[in-house]
């Protein structure tokens, strides 16, 4: 059954997702320092291990994925709800189940999400991946664990509580920020000169000008006071764009390749504002 009291386990995500940020919780925890902020804002939210991990007491979190917030918006409404519905996802999980699972567009918010954690849980790798027409198209999965015994929805609720949820486009949510506020941003990996200039993210394309749209924008904020932080690619063009700002390379071990023997140590770039 799933942990109703709060543990450490909580500060890990319940979502697999590529790009997360635990590594950065385990090795670089003291960058982010909120005793002196009034919010904690984060435009990219993703599966929030930073978010989960700080805790923060008033925060702002969005991401441009609408599935990924109203999942957030359920488990913030109705946890218990969203639990009832993983368990029986649980009892009829096959290969036959997930692609009709896969195929199904719910119309209530919890079952929305129920299928989101279901469709992350035991899919291929955890991947999030959507056609052009924004259906979710990531093939079954190895795995078969929906319903997990680190499982904390009761606390992971309770930190939500305290956040204010949105979803849309990061410079919108970077602009209502300033004094008091520590903005922690970690955008797609795009640089100046891989795939002529954009990813793709969701079914958006993140361009380049996507990243030098964020910087200006987050200077911005700076210059109203807020104290601002930036993950992002270790590559000449992302240094050249905060040339600056105060960049310190981290290191990490990567997760996301399908065998274990590809998943070599690589560098990101964490950046002080």
């Amino acid at each position: 059954m799933p942990k109703t009291n709060s543990d450490a386990e909580v500060t890990l995500p319940f979502l697999k997702w590529a790009g997360g940020k635990r590594w950065l919780m385990r090795s670089h925890r003291d960058t982010f320092n909120l005793s002196s902020f009034d919010r904690y804002v984060e435009p990219f939210v993703g599966s929030g291990a930073v978010f989960f991990s700080l805790s923060p007491r008033k925060a702002l979190i969005n991401d441009a994925n609408e599935d990924l917030i109203d999942t957030y918006r359920a488990i913030k409404s109705d946890w218990k709800a969203v639990v009832r519905l993983l368990a029986k996802h649980q009892k009829v999980h096959s290969d036959d189940y997930y692609y009709q699972v896969r195929a199904d567009a719910p119309t209530t918010l919890m079952a929305r999400a129920a299928r989101f954690i279901y469709l992350n849980r035991t899919c291929f790798n955890g991947l999030y991946r959507v056609n052009r027409r924004g259906e979710f198209n990531v093939p079954r999965g190895t795995k078969n664990s929906v319903v997990m015994d680190s499982d904390n929805f009761e606390e992971i609720a309770t930190r939500l509580s305290r956040a204010r949820l949105m979803s849309g486009d990061f410079e919108k949510v970077i602009d209502t920020c300033g004094s008091g506020d520590f903005v922690y941003a970690d955008p797609p990996y795009t640089v100046k000169h891989n795939n002529n200039g954009f990813i793709k993210y969701n079914e958006r394309l993140f361009s380049w000008s996507d990243q030098e749209r964020l910087k200006d924008a987050l200077i911005r904020a700076a210059k109203r006071g807020a104290k601002v932080v930036v993950s992002n690619a270790d590559h000449p063009s992302i240094r050249e764009l905060y040339a600056d700002a105060q960049c310190l390379t981290a290191e990490r071990h990567s997760v996301m390749a399908s065998e274990s023997v590809r998943r070599k140590r690589t560098t990101e770039l964490l950046i002080s504002i």
